[in-house]
């Protein structure tokens, strides 16, 4: 997959914390450090993300997004 966002960072998922629509899912990166992406209930079962999964963090302008390849 190809994207335009530069700024690409490699994690694995440490937390998925579901609401009732969106949900917040915390990314441990290189270093410990944590970055942490919102998203709704319905991309996450589209990616199937799970604590344990391997993702890359791309950050573009104000947009926080996750790839699960």
């Amino acid at each position: 997959m190809k994207i335009g966002a530069r700024n690409k960072l490699e994690g694995k998922v440490v937390e998925v914390k579901r609401g009732a629509v969106m949900c917040q899912v915390k990314v441990e990166i290189a270093g410990g450090a944590r970055m942490e992406s919102v998203m709704t209930l319905d991309s996450l079962d589209d990616l199937g993300l799970k604590v344990g999964d391997k993702v890359r963090v791309a950050v573009k302008a104000v947009n926080v997004m996750l790839i699960k390849e």
